[in-house]
């Protein structure tokens, strides 16, 4: 074969040059700064905003925009606008009203429909409706910084603000102040029917959101997707689920009738039936509605959906069930990180097994719990975790692994609250082992009678040594080197207060400044366990005993003539080996 060779003749060949010879380079001159080449990308500044806004880390947001704002001068308003966005999420309305105005005033980047939106949206949210007012009014008049229009966009999410808020007094007012801007062709439009249907839902007046689609019907005003999913939580919140269901069969109908997708059923609304059903403890509709959630092509069963699931499964008792649903999700989740389950979930189906005494279920949870799951694993989770594996293996019968256990919580978390299923399985434990197991150092009263009267055991208040208030603490400072306490007098001899070792910080003080509150007092006929348990509930360090009566003769009066310490306590106890 040929080759072909296509030589241009428009091309001068270039001349050849010596090995010697010098090819000069190109020279190259700074070029002008455009307006385009100082443009600075600020979008990875407003994802960053967005993800600490889901954390609720505001502290954060505002370090790293006050950084930024060091670095670069000034940030435009989209990024500005994310971090009033996120004060209102974080609930820290004070802060997003101080960077509004800082956008507004004069030298700022400016605000925004947007800025105006979110800042109404906050003030609802916050319950600061005359301030809300206010800025309505000044957009309305044309005095507002930014000249924005007065749009429904921006009655909307104050609206929304109210009904969330279950203001509906204010909502309506709202309503009636600005209705023009809201009516479509004279009357109320089907958002505004879902949002008062969602306030009177939220408001714990869920029948008053039934009887709105009558009006809905009677303005011939179509419902859509929104409207029947507010009905159906109202039917679920009143226990109507007949009501419910029939509401979820009309909306598969109309779907059906007017070829519209928009109107078929979605997430939200198999998800609130499932709760509905987890209620009710209707075992066979909640298996009968996950099924057709499941076989539904255009609905993508989510993470809450999920967890919804196996919610009302544990509720009606199947924790065979749950346990099936947990385990589609951990199948779904290896491909769909988004599946994954919050450690809410886990937590629920250790409460289950754990009551049923599965010590093994509730152990691999509780082991799967940190690699497993998505999210924060917080303080109050960790312990919960702990109590529910202990209380596992106590309803197991495995008595050793529980006390093993609990001297693990112990160590860890330092204390048990006594009012948690932790603290009841503690106590559980300590029943069962008796003395001669205890961790917790049983100490018995056994030198007194707990229901003799305190004034048997107490110390004579002059053995007490009181001082005068009017001292001054360095007269008298080498005292408190030897005494936690010492209780204070006035002039006519009457305990007037205590004062306490860590008090003690200023030498020309007299004692009665640096005293606490008036201290506790009892009266000589209390008992001894009262006492006790008074001292030992709220760590008190002394007890002052007075004497009740008509000693005087004019009337009601009391006498203090003693005094019960914490160290005295100590020394009455005994603990339980020495009995053995």
């Amino acid at each position: 074969m040929y080759r072909i060779l296509a030589v241009s003749n428009l091309v001068t060949p270039l001349p050849f040059l010596p090995s010697s010879s010098f090819v000069p380079t190109r020279r190259c001159y700074p070029r002008r700064a455009t307006p385009y080449s100082r443009r600075i990308n600020l979008k990875p500044l407003t994802s960053r905003i967005v993800l600490l806004t889901r954390r609720r880390q505001l502290g954060q947001i505002v370090e790293e925009v006050e950084a930024a704002k060091k670095r670069y001068g000034r940030l435009n308003t989209i990024v500005m606008n994310s971090v009033l966005e996120a004060c209102v999420h974080c609930g820290n309305i004070d802060i997003a009203l101080r960077m509004f105005h800082e956008m507004a005033e004069p030298g700022g980047i400016g605000v925004d429909s947007i800025s105006y939106a979110t800042i109404l949206k906050g003030l609802g949210k916050a319950r600061r409706i005359d301030e809300a007012f206010q800025i309505l009014e000044s957009i309305e008049l044309g005095t507002a910084s930014g000249n924005p229009k007065l749009s429904s966009s921006l009655i909307y999410g104050l609206l929304n603000a109210l009904i969330n808020a279950g203001d509906l007094r204010r909502a309506n007012g709202l309503l009636a102040r600005y209705d023009i801007l809201l009516l479509e062709h004279g009357t109320p439009s089907v958002l505004i029917y879902n949002l008062l249907m969602k306030g009177y839902v939220n408001s714990e007046s869920p029948q008053a959101a039934i009887s709105l689609l009558d009006e809905m019907l009677r303005l011939r005003l179509e419902p859509d997707r929104l409207t029947y999913n507010t009905l159906i939580h109202a039917c679920i919140k009143c226990g109507d689920l007949d009501v419910a269901m029939k509401f979820f069969k009309d909306m598969k109908e109309k779907a059906e009738e007017y070829y519209d997708d928009f109107l078929q059923p979605d997430v939200v609304t198999y998800t609130t039936l499932v709760k509905g059903f987890g209620d009710a403890k209707d075992l066979l509709s909640l298996q009968e509605i996950y099924l057709e959630m499941k076989l539904c092509d255009n609905v993508f069963i989510d993470r809450t959906a999920f967890t919804a699931v196996v919610d009302a499964m544990l509720k009606c008792g199947s924790s065979s069930g749950a346990l099936c649903v947990f385990g589609e999700i951990l199948k779904r989740s290896g491909a769909n990180e988004v599946l994954r389950p919050k450690p809410h979930l886990y937590l629920s189906m250790m409460r289950a097994f754990a009551v049923q005494g599965d010590y093994g279920m509730v152990r691999n949870l509780y082991l799967r719990l940190w690699p497993d799951s998505s999210g924060t694993i917080s303080k109050a989770v960790q312990q919960e975790a702990d109590n529910l594996l202990m209380e596992a293996a106590l309803n197991a019968g495995q008595l050793e692994e529980a006390l093993g256990i609990l001297l693990s919580i112990i160590r860890r978390w330092k204390a048990i609250p006594w009012t948690t299923s932790g603290g009841m399985a503690a106590v559980r434990l300590e029943i069962l082992f008796g003395f001669s197991k205890s961790i917790l150092r049983p100490h018995l009263l056994r030198k007194v009678i707990p229901s003799e009267p305190i004034e048997s055991i107490m110390i004579q208040f002059e053995a007490a040594g009181p001082l005068l208030g009017t001292l001054q603490l360095k007269n008298v400072v080498m005292r408190f080197f030897k005494e936690e306490v010492v209780p204070i007098i006035d002039d006519w001899g009457s305990c007037i207060g205590l004062l306490h070792r860590e008090d003690c910080n200023n030498l020309d003080a007299t004692l009665a400044s640096l005293m606490r509150s008036p201290p506790t007092c009892v009266s000589t006929t209390t008992s001894i366990g009262r006492v006790v348990d008074l001292v030992l509930e709220k760590k008190l360090k002394m007890v002052i005993v007075v004497q009740c009566g008509n000693l005087s003769g004019s009337g009601y009066s009391s006498k203090t003539v003693g005094a019960f310490t914490r160290a005295q306590l100590y020394r009455l106890f005994e603990p339980e080996q020495n009995l053995l």
